[in-house]
């Protein structure tokens, strides 16, 4: 924990555990000195919480960096839409970082978000090139970095914090997949204002349990979508007569990835019914 005087190692007293709660990354908490270790602390509460996420498992973001790669490992649109979606169900901004421009160019992604409303970014760990967009982006918020394994986070938080120089990890040249090599969240606190945590990187995501929407409420968390202008007001934007998300679709106002993710979200929620 971070106190006025630096960090503070402390343990969560008992009683916080009875009652369900448990400390994380991000948490504003209650605490008082530990009376037998003058060097230690127990958290004695949890302030209310605007936000919390399962993965990565924080609390009170302002901002979701979603950090994708155009080149090996080439990130699947699904898992940044999952995670935007979730990012926008919890209130939280969402910024897509795409990496690797050095490689690849980023032109397909920047079209993409852009269109939908999200701000890109599009940086080279390997050049430099927009490191600084993304402190700017960063400044003055609590925001986590999350992404699939091997496109470079790590590496990039290697940048944004000299001196870290935190184990990256190397592409398999049999899947094009990354190793994991962040095992746990961990929040740094940037030279001017601001936190960023760390997280464990990933292969795939289970959509029921990184949030608990109602299939009626995912539409929503696509700003793209024309609210209100389907025919039925619980139109769910599948087969339904004069239904405008899908005529914006065909007429090509909103990008067809972004539509079949949202259908395939629709059966991945716990509902047998879609």
């Amino acid at each position: 924990m971070e106190t006025e005087n630096g960090l503070l190692r402390c343990k969560a007293r008992g009683r916080l555990h009875l009652d369900g709660l448990e400390p994380l990354p991000g948490d504003r908490v209650i605490w008082e000195p530990d009376p037998h270790h003058a060097e230690f602390g127990i958290l004695t509460g949890i302030e209310p919480r605007k936000n919390v996420f399962v993965r990565p498992n924080v609390a009170n973001l302002d901002q979701l960096v979603f950090i994708a790669s155009a080149a090996r490992p080439h990130t699947d649109p699904y898992l940044i839409d999952q995670m935007s979606v979730v990012a926008e169900s919890a209130d939280c901004e969402f910024l897509l970082c795409v990496n690797k421009t050095d490689l690849l160019s980023a032109e397909e992604y920047e079209k993409l978000y852009r269109d939908c409303g999200f701000q890109v970014l599009s940086v080279s760990a390997a050049t430099g090139e927009g490191l600084d967009g993304l402190k700017a982006a960063l400044n003055g918020k609590v925001s986590a970095l999350t992404g699939n394994s091997g496109v470079g986070k790590t590496s990039l938080l290697n940048l944004l914090f000299p001196g870290l120089e935190r184990e990256t990890g190397e592409i398999s040249p049999k899947h094009g997949r990354g190793r994991h090599t962040t095992r746990l969240t961990e929040l740094f606190r940037l030279p001017d204002s601001g936190y960023v945590a760390d997280t464990p990187g990933f292969a795939a995501l289970e959509f029921s349990r990184l949030t608990r929407l109602e299939p009626e409420e995912i539409a929503f968390c696509f700003p793209e979508f024309p609210a209100g202008k389907c025919r039925f007001p619980d139109c769910m934007h599948r087969s339904e007569p004069d239904c405008a998300v899908r005529t914006a679709v065909n007429a090509g106002e909103i990008a067809e990835s972004r539509y079949r993710s949202y259908l395939r979200l629709l059966q991945e929620t716990p509902s047998q019914a879609y």
